[in-house]
């Protein structure tokens, strides 16, 4: 049965592990060609190897912009261009406000908003170039919404990403392409895991409408509908998924 992505090909960032590796999973067996780009190179191989015949690794640095043109030289070489754009590499600290100078803020920024500008101005360049109607999906964060501690850079980005969103999808619009952000809650990625952030799985839980840990294939699921021609008529949103945990 053919794949609802076939022909398509996809570049998800940060997928080495976690929520991107299962994103990029997903759309390749949705039939896309994958390319998971992580600034670990063995571990993106690593993913690359075990999703199968239809992903490739690339190694780049969002945050470097002669790293993320090489990126797409190289998928122009190797697939023909980009059709699926997934921004999901990201830095996730956990610090007090009182702790958070100035090199912290802008490491934060760096990787997480203006590394998100950088791969999504080379994307759209390209998908325009070659007359594709692309998708440019962001994985932003409910801590938006609910105004986290610990993690004052990281929400500011995370909010970034959003207005992003929604000022490209009125740009793009006229040439097919669309925009989305999915806010994702607290999820039971390797990182979490490896995280302080592991320890509040019980308190998010009392504030979700359903009970249950979240899981990379939950966002997974649904960036494969947004890069699919069933969302072709929605842009410019903002798609909460969090078990309820904010509800607006």
């Amino acid at each position: 049965m053919a794949g609802r992505l076939d022909g398509k090909t996809a570049l998800v960032t940060g997928a080495a592990q976690g929520i991107g590796r299962a994103i990029a999973a997903r759309l390749a067996a949705d039939g896309a060609t994958v390319v998971i780009s992580d600034l670990n190179a063995a571990g993106g191989s690593a993913a690359a190897k075990d999703i199968g015949a239809n992903a490739i690794a690339i190694a780049a640095d969002v945050s470097d912009p002669s790293s993320v043109a090489a990126l797409f030289k190289e998928i122009d070489a190797k697939t023909g261009g980009v059709d699926i754009l997934v921004n999901n590499a990201s830095i996730v600290p956990f610090i007090a406000w009182d702790d958070v100078d100035l090199a912290h803020w802008q490491k934060i920024i760096d990787v997480n908003l203006t590394g998100t500008f950088i791969v999504t101005r080379a994307a759209t360049d390209q998908m325009r170039a070659k007359g594709k109607q692309g998708r440019v999906i962001s994985i932003s964060s409910n801590t938006f919404f609910a105004g986290t501690p610990n993690m004052a850079a990281y929400v500011a980005a995370k909010g970034g990403v959003i207005g992003f969103t929604r000022a490209l999808a009125t740009e793009l619009g006229k040439h097919g392409i669309t925009a989305n952000a999915i806010t994702p809650g607290l999820i039971e990625s390797d990182g979490v895991k490896a995280s302080p952030h592991n320890e509040a799985f019980g308190f998010v839980e009392m504030l979700q409408a359903m009970p249950g840990k979240g899981q990379p294939a939950h966002i997974a699921d649904v960036v494969s509908f947004l890069a699919s021609d069933d969302a072709r008529w929605i842009t410019g949103q903002t798609l909460n998924v969090d078990a309820g945990m904010i509800r607006h």
